[in-house]
């Protein structure tokens, strides 16, 4: 029995309980870092900035600004990037034209809102359409291809051409915006203190409403999808097929059939992700693959198939490009590239992925 506890502890590194202890058991230096880290950022939002601190890194609202527009941005990529990490990083499936399907769930909620008025209707139209060409890609081309990365990539690559030339016949090349809906317009009041008054009294963040509902949506469907990955059966189901699909056939599963209702889902994801963006920016040309690129990057930056990976690694991505556009116009997509290339290269299964 002392073996056992022996090893047990061994393998833990010497030190009992959950998982944050034994890793910050194990990593004292990096811990300490990243509390430093947090405890400067909570003071740099939090408490007023001194006028010789201003005068180096500029006017408090801006680098608030830049913050909360990062994270938010973030909320945005992690919608995108949780279907593509379904996809590409539990099912192993390279979808390339994942980017048309954000794409395209953004210009049919757009149509919904004009038929309708219902931001909320728009949702379920463009998660139903999406889901539906998600179901047809998986059945005509997936399905006949597994395991072929090369083919994968070359005939997704291909149909995000064509999908792009279509949405382009259809909608033309214009920008185009989604109206928010009359009861998130408008900003509101914060508690992060930007600046004081000569009289000393404090002058608070202003921020738009629809920003933070939707950065808070985000948050909700990733914690649950999290537990219906690992607290349900189906969650089960998805992972076993993943790992040992032909043990979960022997067993009476129709594999197939789960996986296309995961491509479908992680489609439709990215056709409500669609929506956000038209929202948040506009819909325009280039965008399915300025999105695609984002998720690429936020996968490998997090670890393939972690939903909690691709949380943390769209809040990176999307704070390294907001506070670069402020700090380093020039610099940036830089930035974020670099982080990518950062990861890759100290740990390549991404910062939550597993070996």
């Amino acid at each position: 029995m002392s073996t056992v506890f022996a090893d047990d502890k061994a393998a833990y590194g010497g030190v009992r309980g959950d998982a944050p202890t034994r890793w910050i058991a194990r990593h004292p230096l990096a811990a300490l870092a990243i509390a430093v880290a947090v405890v400067f950022v909570l003071w740099l939002v939090l408490a007023p900035w001194p006028t010789g601190f201003e005068a180096v890194f500029g006017r408090k609202r801006l680098f608030i600004s830049a913050l909360f527009n990062g994270i938010t941005l973030g909320g945005l990529y992690f919608l995108v990037a949780t279907g593509f990490t379904l996809i590409f990083g539990l099912m192993r499936n390279v979808n390339l034209a994942h980017g048309s399907l954000y794409l395209f769930g953004g210009y049919m909620g757009y149509e919904a809102t004009q038929w309708t008025g219902s931001w909320l209707l728009s949702y379920v139209v463009a998660f139903v359409c999406c889901a539906v060409v998600g179901i047809a890609m998986q059945f005509f081309i997936f399905r006949k291809m597994e395991g072929q990365d090369l083919r994968q990539t070359l005939v997704t690559l291909g149909l995000s051409i064509i999908f792009s030339d279509l949405m382009v016949w259809v909608w033309g090349g214009n920008a185009i915006q989604i109206d928010t809906p009359d009861w998130l317009s408008g900003p509101i009041p914060t508690p992060i203190v930007v600046a004081l008054k000569s009289s000393g009294a404090p002058m608070f963040l202003y921020y738009p409403r629809v920003r933070l509902v939707i950065f808070a949506a985000a948050v909700v469907l990733g914690v649950g999808m999290w537990l219906a990955l690992h607290r349900t059966r189906i969650g089960m189901m998805i992972r076993a097929g993943v790992d040992d699909r032909d043990m979960l056939s022997v067993l009476g599963f129709r594999v197939q059939l789960l996986f296309m209702a995961v491509f479908a889902f992680g489609a439709g994801l990215a056709g409500m992700a669609g929506i956000v963006g038209g929202t948040f920016q506009s819909l325009s040309l280039g965008e399915d693959s300025h999105f695609l690129l984002a998720s690429l990057v936020v996968v490998i930056v997090g670890g393939m198939g972690s939903i909690p990976g691709a949380a943390l690694g769209a809040l990176i991505i999307g704070l390294s490009e907001q506070i670069g556009t402020v700090y380093f116009q020039n610099y940036s997509t830089v930035l974020s590239f670099l982080i990518m290339v950062i990861v890759l290269a100290l740990r390549p299964q991404g910062l939550l992925g597993r070996r």
